[in-house]
């Protein structure tokens, strides 16, 4: 099966798998709802509050409960049917919101309920963010990675423009218990489609289900992990870009003091990147051929962009710079989540992909409060000015101490192109100590990729949600 030489979107895991279209319309509506929700809580919490800090720190309270689940989650991915792992988890997801709903209506609303509901998310979409990411290559096939990933982030991006947008509409008319119904809504959208989702269990079952067993798998994900060059860079560079870079916690405070606008411009300002994601994932055909280097450039991008948002006072600009690193983390996102997956064994995918997502958690959780920590201190411009620089250095330290980073492809094996039906790592990819020497500063072998995402968030950023 060749591959697209274009420019534009490969959309051949949507034609040609039945179960993967079923995941990608399930997970749009979730996340339409879900980023409603995240302007909803983010003006909220500063009507209530008005304090940029607390918006911070609510996102610091989702990120602590997404560790503990995507700890757990990834020990369960690898021993259980993913399927039922994402209903399990996505299913409750509606009362929670509905709970959002009803304290919105009070005419006190609760802060701690907010907080509460909050960390209760965090923990569900962490307990099946795992299932979820390692059941993609499951669904594709390996040569199909980088493109089921730019659709995956596409639906992710096209919810953040329209979802952001129509919350602040929502906000500024019916109000914020609107948006969390809506919000309701879309995961039992999501809960919907995966229930017609086929049965998708780990191609080797994990023996063992004790407290020992679970700590001892967890370790081997961690071990894998530390012995693979690339993997480590790739952590690192994602922390990079998230670390002190997380402008989103002041768009209501820059709104209203930057921009001199109310919950309509926070909306924009939430959907600005996405349209650059959507452009990005539009024009993204190409990121099957690409590699480290238009990684490390993405996120060169993303860093950039947002120096210049943090500098501007005019809004128009500041939209087209958001956009811009929208883009620039659209294809960062694909490459990175494309590059993890070709490199894992099937048997540790959802281990891996738990400690992923727990970086990929933590790392915009501490940006977001340690932005609204900085803007404390030294006003929200000057917090997004320091950010993006720090961003571009960081970057730039990562890609000259990781030339596995830099020179990494996507190169697919003939044999390991074909849609997977069971998946057995060669001897080449065990996480054993040999080979975990022997590839320090190389590629993970293509042999382990027989089987070929979202936190989000972003589920995203490998986005758990």
């Amino acid at each position: 099966m060749s591959r697209p030489t274009g420019l534009a979107m490969d959309l051949t895991p949507l034609r040609e798998s039945r179960d993967f279209r079923l995941l990608f319309i399930g997970f749009l509506g979730a996340m339409t709802g879900a980023l409603m929700t995240s302007v909803a809580v983010a003006v909220q919490i500063y009507e209530v509050t008005g304090s940029p800090l607390h918006i911070g720190l609510v996102s610091l309270a989702r990120a602590l409960p997404v560790v503990v689940g995507v700890l757990i989650g990834g020990v369960l991915a690898d021993r259980h049917d993913r399927r039922l792992l994402m209903l399990a988890t996505r299913l409750p997801l509606t009362l929670v919101s509905a709970a959002l709903a009803v304290n919105a209506l009070l005419p006190e609303p609760r802060l701690w309920l907010i907080y509460a509901a909050t960390a209760l998310t965090g923990l569900l979409a962490g307990l099946g963010g795992p299932a979820m990411m390692a059941a993609i290559p499951a669904l594709v096939g390996s040569e199909r990675l980088a493109a089921a990933g730019a659709l995956t982030s596409a639906s992710a991006q096209f919810a953040a423009l329209l979802g952001p947008a129509v919350g602040g509409l929502l906000v500024a008319g019916p109000g914020l218990a609107a948006c969390y119904a809506v919000d309701a809504a879309g995961f039992l959208v999501f809960s919907a489609a995966l229930y017609f989702v086929r049965p998708l269990p780990p191609a080797t079952a994990q023996a063992g289900k004790g407290v020992r067993q679970a700590f001892t798998a967890v370790a081997d994900g961690v071990r894998f992990v530390r012995g693979h060059r690339l993997i480590v860079g790739l952590l690192l560079i994602d922390a990079a870009a998230m670390v002190f870079t997380m402008p989103q916690a002041l768009y209501p405070v820059l709104a209203d003091q930057q921009f001199g606008g109310g919950p309509g411009v926070v909306g924009l300002l939430y959907a600005a990147p996405a349209l650059g994601a959507l452009i990005g994932a539009a024009t993204s055909g190409w990121t099957g051929r690409a590699g480290g280097h238009a990684l490390i450039g993405a996120v060169l991008l993303w860093g950039l962009s947002l120096t210049g948002f943090g500098a501007t006072s005019y809004l128009p600009l500041a939209l087209v710079l958001l956009a811009l690193a929208g883009l620039g983390d659209l294809i960062s996102e694909t490459l990175r989540s494309a590059l993890l997956q070709h490199g894992t064994p099937d048997e540790l995918r959802g281990r891996v992909s738990g400690l992923w997502m727990v970086q990929a958690t933590v790392s915009p959780a501490l940006g977001n409060a340690a932005v609204g920590l900085l803007a404390e201190l030294t006003g929200a411009r000057a917090a997004v000015v320091m950010g993006g620089l720090f961003c571009v250095a960081a970057t730039l330290v990562v890609a000259a101490a990781f030339p596995a980073l830099r020179h990494a492809t996507l190169t697919v094996s003939p044999e390991s192109s074909g849609p997977p039906e069971s998946s057995g790592p060669t001897e080449a990819s065990e996480p054993s100590e040999s080979s975990n020497s022997e590839s320090s500063d190389e590629v993970p072998p293509n042999a382990a990729d027989d089987a070929g995402h979202a936190d989000a968030e972003s589920p995203t950023k490998g986005s758990a949600r």
